[in-house]
């Protein structure tokens, strides 16, 4: 295992997973905190305050650390253009630059497998840097999860209301293969020392099959003792708002941003979270590897049960 790793958005979901298992495994690690940010790093966290967009800033991070790996779980908080292009991109391009000077070798990215359909600008902005990292000449894993725990849980609290479980069109147009924040950070810190894992671009998904929203409901009803109302939201109703959110947003920057909200929004109920094949025209299940031993349902049952480590969504189509 590497003795030092930097680590980037630690204060991030997937990011405080990582420190904890980089922690338990033993290795130095040391997160950068954005300068000025009033985000929490995980309790007992060393750290290093840096603007992350510029690599100047980003150099004296290493003027007194020597690392042996990067690990970069930033992602854009929102996906508009201007944050995504900001983060997804030009946060981690200065990070891998200021990496680079200092001589260091590898650098692990957490990206997201709906880049494999790029439609959003936060999509192009991880392919942008995927690009560069790559050519970069460091050692690299990029990885892909599919959808987290976290963005299946949203309406949770609408179940437990007794209000209907939302999904769009019939509840089988979109499956994933969820995987929670400690699987997931395992197979991220694998990839220091696993060479199977490394110079690749590594789609990943938790056990089991492939899981659709009426899937999602089923888990649901067996997990609270009851039926669950369901309802279903025509795909076409989304299409009319995003059209006229768009047309108010040619003169109120708020609408345009909610109209950029409901596009990803559009993206997450119709594409599925599974490796892509391109040949066939379809996604793949059987093709989206899987890692772990956490289920969904077992993250359902902790998160009604009032367990305080489930991580409980507030969006639960939206997982980039």
């Amino acid at each position: 295992m590497k003795s030092k790793v930097l680590l980037f958005g630690a204060t991030g979901t997937i990011g405080r997973a990582v420190f904890d298992e980089l922690n338990r495994r033993g290795v130095d690690v040391i997160c950068v905190l954005r300068a000025g940010s009033t985000s929490k790093l995980p309790q007992n966290a060393s750290y290093l305050e840096a603007d992350v967009t510029d690599v100047a800033s980003l150099n004296s991070l290493f003027e007194h650390h020597r690392f042996d790996a990067v690990i970069s779980c930033m992602a854009s908080r929102n996906g508009a253009p201007t944050d995504a292009w900001t983060v997804d991109y030009q946060a981690n391009s200065s990070a891998l630059a200021a990496a680079k000077n200092a001589g260091v070798r590898q650098f692990i990215l957490l990206s997201a497998i709906c880049v494999q359909k790029p439609r959003l600008a936060f999509q192009h902005a991880k392919l942008a840097f995927e690009k560069e990292l790559i050519d970069s000449g460091v050692t690299y894993s990029i990885v892909r999860p599919t959808a987290y725990f976290k963005s299946l849980s949203g309406q949770i609290k609408r179940v437990q209301a007794g209000k209907p479980f939302l999904v769009f069109g019939d509840g089988l147009l979109t499956a994933c293969k969820p995987i929670s924040n400690g699987d997931l950070a395992r197979y991220i810190v694998s990839c220091l020392d696993d060479p199977a894992k490394q110079n690749k671009i590594l789609p990943i998904g938790g056990p089991g099959l492939e899981i659709t929203p009426l899937d999602q409901v089923a888990m649901l009803e067996e997990v609270v003792g009851r039926k669950v109302k369901v309802r279903e939201v025509p795909i076409a109703l989304m299409n009319a708002i995003i059209g006229m959110l768009s047309v108010a947003g040619l003169f109120s920057a708020k609408a345009r941003d909610r109209a950029n909200y409901a596009r990803i929004g559009h993206y997450y109920a119709t594409e599925s979270m599974l490796v892509w094949d391109a040949e066939a025209r379809r996604y793949d299940a059987d093709a989206t590897p899987e890692f772990g031993t956490e289920t969904l349902k077992e993250h359902y049952e902790a998160v009604l049960s009032g367990d305080a480590r489930a991580d409980l969504g507030e969006h639960a189509i939206f997982a980039h």
